[in-house]
């Protein structure tokens, strides 16, 4: 039997976005049937304020609704914690301890991607290192996140800044968006100088 063609153009839609698979986008379409008219409204609303509303802090560039995100408006800007998303400035900042500020890459280093230094939130990072005692790199601990924080840190040391690294903790191949808060906290707490 043949879904009406609206069914399938919604799944196609949802499976688009990643980590939805075919099966978790046919539920999340027949959810959508099964809502009011003000349900499926306030779905759309909200979608079109996300797009309308959320762009890039100009400091940090993580999310935000306003030119400066609260974190950079609030927080330690002596010790920047240096992550490759904005999901993981969310996992980091779970534990509540780390005080200081973001700074967010957008990606990491990736030839085989095509994706160089030029691409990446780098030079609004080293246009913020004035004043700076410390910088974390938190990136994932694979292969592209270790080459990053390496290049980051052959370019932070010569400003005279300590550069650290999360501690082990997270297993290498792993995403710090899934580690639990204890081990990211302790990661935390236990990192190296590069």
């Amino acid at each position: 039997m043949k879904q009406p063609d609206s069914i399938i153009k919604l799944i196609n839609k949802f499976s688009s976005l990643p980590g939805v698979g075919l099966k978790t986008a046919q539920r999340f379409a027949y959810s959508v049937i099964d809502m009011t008219e003000a349900e499926v409204n306030d779905f759309c609303e909200a979608m079109q304020a996300v797009k309308t509303n959320v762009h890039l802090c100009t400091e940090c560039g993580n999310f935000t609704e306003r030119d400066v995100c609260d974190i950079c408006l609030k927080r330690d800007k002596s010790v920047i914690c240096v992550v490759a998303y904005p999901k993981d400035v969310l996992a980091l900042d779970k534990g509540g301890s780390y005080k200081g500020v973001y700074h967010v890459l957008h990606g990491t280093l990736s030839p085989l991607d095509g994706r160089g230094a030029d691409d990446l939130n780098i030079k609004s990072l080293i246009k913020r290192l004035e004043g700076v005692k410390e910088v974390i790199m938190a990136t994932n601990p694979d292969v592209e996140g270790e080459a990053t924080a390496a290049y980051l840190a052959r370019l932070i040391k010569p400003f005279g800044i300590k550069v650290t690294r999360l501690a082990q903790g997270i297993s290498i191949g792993s995403d710090i968006e899934y580690a639990d808060e204890i081990t990211l906290e302790r990661a935390l707490d236990g990192r190296t100088e590069i």
